[in-house]
């Protein structure tokens, strides 16, 4: 009972937690990362060069309700570093967006030219039980348009609470699958495995990830994402 008031609680905060100001623009996660591309100490180094991870999703992605630097693409930033790979991670996450949302807002992954998306969106359509083929075809349009740029992408799973009945939630639980396996693309099963449901690892709210339980869900992305690395 308590998980199940818990994902109630969560699907509303993902789905009404817009930001009240412009759109912000995307942001390297990693200042130290982000000041040796821009002012390295040796040979000089063109941004481009150091390849995106681009992080495209809702409120997850955008790290609501944690400090700054505390966001999963931040930690992955670092744990990128830790392990000596060039990658610059880009967080573009926006709470409250749906799939519609990431389509609209796809030209700026795009412009970053991402070598690697972690794609996230679709709780909030499921919360407004809007049809599952427009999610699904929402989804498709980006991971083309993406996988068509040269990027690889990474399909992070979610999933909806009971009281939206099994029928819909199977067909809701399908799309990630069978987008994974139509583009050949890498599927987290489900972001928050591991977290969901555990107060010690939830902010005060019970309603999002704490610092620790973030940790958790790099821990979640790193075993899809690691085998795509490079070192160069």
């Amino acid at each position: 009972m308590m998980k199940r008031l818990w994902w109630i609680s969560v699907l509303f905060v993902l789905a009404g937690c817009k930001p009240a100001g412009p759109r912000s623009e995307p942001q390297t996660t990693s200042a130290s990362h982000a000041s040796d591309v821009a002012a390295p100490t040796g040979p000089a180094r063109p941004a481009d060069s150091v390849p995106a991870i681009v992080c495209f999703g809702d409120s997850l992605t955008a790290g609501f309700g944690l400090d700054p630097g505390q966001s999963y693409p931040d930690l992955l930033q670092r744990e990128l570093d830790r392990r000596g790979y060039h990658y610059r991670v880009v967080n573009l996450g926006v709470s409250g967006d749906t799939t519609q949302d990431g389509l609209e807002r796809l030209p700026l992954a795009l412009a970053e030219k991402p070598r690697i998306v972690v794609l996230e969106f679709g709780a909030n359509d499921g919360l407004r039980g809007q049809p599952v083929s427009n999610s699904q075809n929402n989804l498709a349009r980006v991971i083309e348009a993406l996988q068509q740029n040269g990027a690889q992408v990474v399909l992070a799973g979610i999933t909806l609470p009971p009281n939206y009945g099994p029928d819909y939630i199977r067909k809701f639980d399908a799309v990630f699958t069978a987008l994974a396996a139509r583009y050949k693309a890498p599927l987290i099963p489900f972001l928050l495995a591991g977290v969901a449901g555990h107060s010690d690892l939830m902010q005060s709210d019970g309603l999002h990830p704490n610092a620790q339980g973030t940790r958790l869900v790099v821990g979640n992305v790193w075993q899809r994402l690691e085998p795509l690395l490079r070192r160069e």
